[in-house]
C-alpha cells in the first residue's frame, strides 16, 4: 500500500503507543528534557512519556499522521544513533537492527495479520522490516505488542502501513469493546531482567563476556553462564544461556508457538536442551549471525522479562 495516502488524503489525527526500555526513554527525553523538547516542537506532535520507576515505559504520540510520523522518524533516528555510539567501543563487525515495540488494541491484530497471514507477510515484503504480532495480550490489559526491527527507513514504513490498516479497520468498525490499554508495572520486586537494549545484548554475545543480571534478581541467576563462541570461518556464533526450569514454558509456548515465533523473527537457530537430573535450569543455544543472535537474545529476554513482570503483579 503507498504510504502516500497516509501523508496526503488520510492527514487524520492519530495516537500510536510505543513501549520502550528506561534506558532507551532516557535517550529519548535527553539531559533535562532537552531532547524531546526539541521533537515536541519540530515535529508538532503530542508526545506523551509514562511516569513511574517502571523497567517499561509507554510513549504516546499523538496528532495529525504527518506530525505523528515527524516525531515517529526523529525517535527511530535517535536510536539508531544510540546503537551507532554504542559500536564505536565494540567489537562487533556488524550493526544490529532497530528495534522497537508499538502497542495495538489485540480486536484489531486480526486485520492486521489477515487471512492466512497475508496482510503480516505483505507488509514484511514491501517493506524490509521483521514484524511479529504477539500472541498474548500484555500483562492486564487488552493490547498486544507489536515487534519492529530492521533500518530506521523500512520501520517508519512498516509503522504507517501498519497505521493504514488500523484506521481502515476503526473506520469500518470501532474496535469491540472497551479497549484497557497497558500499564507497566513499578520495578519493586527482584524479577526484572537487566540490560534490555539490543546493543548491549548484542555487544555481550560479541566480547564474551558474562551476562548481566541486576542485583537480587535470583529468578535469572542462571544466565551469568552465558558465553559465545564465534566461528570466524562461517560468519556465525553460538551463543548459550541458562534459563531456569520454571520460567522455559513461557519461552517455549503452547505447542512450541513462542519458540517458533522466536526463531522467526530473529532468523537465528534455537536449540532448548532436554532437563538434566538434579539440575534447575536449562541450556539454551543459540546459533546464526551476530545480529540474528542478539534478536533472539532480546526476545527472549523480554519474554522472561514480561512473564516475570505478569506473576510480580499477580
Amino acid at each position: 500500500m503507498d504510504s502516500g495516502v497516509i501523508e496526503g488524503g488520510l492527514n487524520v489525527t492519530l495516537t500510536i503507543r510505543l513501549l520502550m526500555h528506561g534506558k532507551e526513554v532516557g535517550s529519548i527525553i535527553g539531559k533535562k528534557g532537552e531532547s524531546v523538547k526539541k521533537m515536541r516542537e519540530e515535529s508538532g506532535a503530542r508526545i506523551n512519556i509514562s511516569e513511574g520507576n517502571c523497567p517499561e515505559r509507554i510513549i504516546t504520540l499523538a496528532g495529525p499522521t504527518t506530525a505523528i510520523f515527524k516525531a515517529f522518524s526523529m525517535i527511530i533516528e535517535k536510536l539508531e544513533e544510540d546503537i551507532s555510539s554504542s559500536m564505536t567501543n565494540s567489537t562487533a563487525t556488524s550493526k544490529p537492527p532497530v528495534t522497537l515495540r508499538i502497542v495495538v488494541p489485540a480486536s484489531q491484530c486480526g486485520s492486521l495479520i489477515g487471512k492466512g497471514g497475508c496482510k503480516i507477510k505483505e507488509i514484511r515484503e514491501s517493506t524490509g522490516a521483521q514484524v511479529q504480532v504477539a500472541g498474548d495480550m500484555l500483562p492486564n490489559s487488552t493490547e498486544r505488542a507489536i515487534t519492529i526491527a530492521g533500518t530506521p527507513q523500512s520501520i517508519i514504513e512498516c509503522v504507517k502501513q501498519i497505521c493504514v490498516v488500523m484506521l481502515e479497520v476503526s473506520g469500518q468498525s470501532p474496535p469491540k469493546g472497551v479497549t484497557i490499554p497497558y500499564r507497566p508495572k513499578p520495578s519493586g520486586s527482584p524479577v526484572i531482567f537487566a540490560g534490555g537494549q539490543l546493543t548491549k545484548l548484542h555487544q555481550l554475545a560479541m566480547q564474551q563476556s558474562p551476562f548481566p543480571i541486576a542485583p537480587g534478581n535470583q529468578g535469572f541467576t542462571g544466565m551469568q553462564h552465558s558465553k559465545a563462541r564465534i566461528d570466524a570461518s562461517a560468519q556465525t556464533s553460538s551463543h548459550e544461556m541458562t534459563i531456569p526450569n520454571d520460567l522455559i514454558g513461557c519461552i517455549i509456548g503452547r505447542q512450541g508457538a513462542k519458540i517458533n515465533e522466536i526463531r522467526q523473527m530473529s532468523g537465528a537457530q534455537i536449540k532448548i536442551a532436554n532437563p538434566v537430573d538434579g539440575s534447575t535450569d536449562r541450556q539454551v543455544t543459540i546459533t546464526g549471525s551476530p545480529a540474528s543472535i542478539s534478536l533472539a537474545e532480546y526476545l527472549i529476554n523480554a519474554r522472561l522479562s514480561s512473564e516475570a513482570t505478569g506473576l510480580a503483579a499477580n
